[in-house]
């Protein structure tokens, strides 16, 4: 069967043309006319006007619809640092969702460079292409660097997916559980296994959303982010808790929501037994969770549990997320984006999972109904309401927050 997927996945880069994206034109080329507007003499002229003021390249060139998914290939995947070309089909792959699911234009772009510095430097040079900056499988802590750096220098949105894109979908899923499970998001404990790019910028969210920092045990390899250690860089510092906890062990007990976003198989059964009641489970490595589903469904018949696998209910899956805030924050020509177009992308996924869903998102999923509950927490990424409904929302909050440039 791997071999048959192998197969399968090489063949469809390549065939009937290597790669998956390309560009188009999008003005009648027929006639000599034609071929003078586009290009000499009368190119001159939208020149002369984005010369004159920056912001007309959102009326007279393709920027406000174009984004750059951009890497270094230090962290694709779950394949680690394989190099800036190697991360090229994820990229372009990246180009298709954002294409397929909110009509983004994408160019992707492997930038080969071993140092934050040079990474940030390149993208500031060649910022003025794009509408918006999509960066993408870059390790931690650089990405924290480079996204805090580009956002400082550049007026476009700067988005690290890998961050923020999971943070909102996760956010979502949870806002939903917690109102299923009968409890409030600024009591419960929370345990976040996994201290990189994707767990920070998920426990920060959490906060945003109304989590009390104090309630929140991160934990990594070395066990329980906690006041006794002395190496926990300056973008892990905040999850620093005064706590006896130092195991992963100790972290559940009496936990209320687990959020994995770490590797496979690191929780027990023993350790989801000792959860408080009614505990929610976001067990989201990938393709193997931190707990298998049927050992947690074994262990405890009161969970709710997520993965990020699509043969499991509630898949977290970033493509609920990034096309839509995109097409928010290009619709506005947004300079950046803010938190509150974050939390406003994350309650518009959530409210979502709350209305009856189309008949075409029953078929195309093979069942007769979905209704809010255990095993329906967000909705389906090919949901037509998400593009109806979430970028809406985050050009309301870029209105909102003072960073839309379009009324």
């Amino acid at each position: 069967m791997k071999e048959n997927l192998e197969r399968q996945s090489l063949e469809y880069h390549e065939f009937p043309r290597p790669g998956k994206i390309a560009t188009e034109i999008t003005k009648p080329t027929e006639t000599q006319e034609d071929l003078s507007l586009a290009y000499t003499p009368g190119v001159a002229v939208p020149v002369r006007a984005i010369a004159a003021d920056p912001n007309a390249a959102y009326r007279y060139t393709a920027k406000g619809n174009l984004v750059a998914v951009i890497t270094d290939g230090t962290a694709v995947l779950g394949l680690g640092d394989v190099g800036a070309l190697a991360g090229k089909p994820v990229m372009e792959g990246k180009g298709v969702l954002f294409k397929r699911f909110a009509d983004v234009d994408v160019f992707d772009i492997e930038v080969n460079v071993t140092e934050p510095k040079a990474f940030i430097e390149t993208v500031e040079r060649i910022a003025d292409t794009f509408g918006g900056i999509n960066l993408e499988d870059i390790a931690a802590p650089r990405c924290f660097e480079i996204e805090e750096a580009l956002i400082k220098s550049l007026d476009i949105p700067v988005f690290h997916d890998d961050q923020h894109g999971t943070a909102i979908v996760i956010s979502a899923g949870l806002l939903n559980a917690l109102q299923i499970q009968g409890k409030k998001i600024e009591e419960v404990k929370i345990v976040c296994l996994g201290a990189g790019a994707a767990a920070v910028a998920s426990m920060k969210m959490a906060v945003a959303l109304g989590a009390k920092i104090e309630n929140i045990l991160m934990v990594n390899r070395k066990g329980v982010l906690h006041s006794g250690r002395d190496d926990i860089d300056q973008w892990r510092q905040p999850f620093v808790r005064d706590t006896e906890a130092r195991t992963l062990a100790d972290a559940f007990v009496g936990a209320d929501v687990f959020i994995g976003v770490s590797g496979p198989n690191l929780v027990t059964a023993e350790m989801l037994a000792s959860m408080a009641a009614k505990p929610i489970v976001f067990a989201l490595s990938n393709p193997d969770p931190e707990i298998d589903p049927a050992i947690a469904y074994a262990t405890r018949d009161d969970l709710i549990m997520a993965t990020g696998r699509s043969d499991y209910p509630n898949q977290v899956n970033n493509v609920l997320c990034f096309p839509f805030l995109f097409r928010g924050a290009l619709d506005v020509h947004a300079s950046a984006i803010t938190e509150e177009m974050k939390v406003a992308a994350a309650h518009a996924i959530a409210e979502i999972a709350h209305q009856p869903v189309p008949e075409e998102v029953l078929k195309a999923y093979g069942v007769e109904s979905m209704v809010l509950g255990k095993e329906y927490i967000i909705p389906k990424p090919f949901d037509p309401r998400l593009i109806e409904t979430v970028p809406a929302a985050v050009a309301a909050a870029a209105r909102a927050s003072g960073v839309a440039r379009k009324v």
